[in-house]
């Protein structure tokens, strides 16, 4: 079992320092992470915590998974290891939409509506 926690239903004024003293209760915080918004800044209502071994963090899924904070319900469970993710484009090759039929603007299917992106 891993260490790393995910915090889940976070109300939006929730800092770092919030959830270091909540979760210091079921033992050594090692690091907290709120998530934010990265153009706004805002918090997008979760966060990871890791405490410092398997079994705080199992005492912190106790006490805190369902615990009512500023009256919002806590999701708290191990946290996932994070996805890879490719830099490309998810959708494969940008060709092959409906322009490279190779006839021009005429198409059936809006002609240069579909050039927006």
């Amino acid at each position: 079992m891993e260490s790393k926690l995910y915090v889940g239903n976070l109300p939006y004024s929730t800092n770092d320092q919030i959830l270091k003293e909540l979760f210091g209760k079921a033992g050594t915080v090692v690091s907290v992470s709120v998530i934010t918004d990265r153009e706004t800044g805002r918090s997008k209502g979760f966060a990871f915590v890791e405490m410092s071994n398997q079994s705080e963090a199992e005492k912190a899924i106790q006490m805190f998974n369902g615990y009512s904070l500023d009256r919002r319900e806590l999701r708290v469970s191990i946290a996932r290891p994070k996805e890879e993710r490719s830099s490309s484009y998810s959708g494969g090759s940008r060709s092959g939409g409906y322009n490279s039929r190779g006839g021009g603007k005429s198409s059936s299917h809006g002609g240069d509506n579909n050039d927006r992106y």
